[in-house]
This record gives structure tokens, C-alpha cells and sequence, in this order.
């Protein structure tokens, strides 16, 4: 089994109350799975391409776990909030 990273990158804050309310409901959506947050909106240095505010990467332990929680009905509702309140770029990657 590899190991799958979803990273977050958000591009520009549109609502922060939204992105608050979103902040708030997914620490439930993670209860009971095995996930790693490696980072989440530390200080960063884009290298090329446009900035970003802020990056959240995480890691699962294969990339369907990753999957089955991103398509999980708790954080589809979550992610909801997400994207009212800003505009993101998301994606799962398999480890080396």
C-alpha cells in the first residue's frame, strides 16, 4: 500500500465567515480515520506559478481512504462552506 496526500491550496478568501464554519465541521468528518495533517497554513514560499494563501496537505493511508473521506457525506456538507468561502485548488497524489 502507498500512502495518498491531499493537498488544499487556497487561491483567494472570498467569505471568512464561511471558511469559519467550514474550520468548525471537519474536525468531526475525521473522527475514526487514519489521517495525518503534515501542514496546514504554515509559512510558505511559492516557487513558480501564481501564490496562494494558505496550503493544507494531508495524509491517508492509501489513496481510496483519501478518496472515501473527501466523497463522505460529512465533509461533502463541510466542503460546501469551503467553497462558498473561497477559491481552492484541491487534489490526492500517491506517495513514492
Amino acid at each position: 500500500m502507498m500512502a495518498a496526500y491531499i493537498i488544499f491550496m487556497r487561491e483567494r478568501t472570498l467569505d471568512q465567515a464561511e471558511l469559519e464554519t467550514y474550520w468548525s465541521q471537519v474536525p468531526p468528518t475525521l473522527d475514526g480515520r487514519p489521517i495525518r495533517v503534515l501542514a496546514a497554513y504554515g509559512r510558505h514560499e511559492t516557487l513558480e506559478g501564481p501564490d496562494v494563501e494558505g496550503v493544507v496537505v494531508a495524509e491517508f493511508p492509501t489513496l481510496q481512504e483519501a478518496r472515501d473521506w473527501y466523497d463522505s457525506p460529512a465533509y461533502q456538507e463541510a466542503a460546501q462552506h469551503r467553497l462558498r468561502g473561497a477559491v481552492y485548488r484541491g487534489l490526492i497524489v500517491e506517495g513514492a
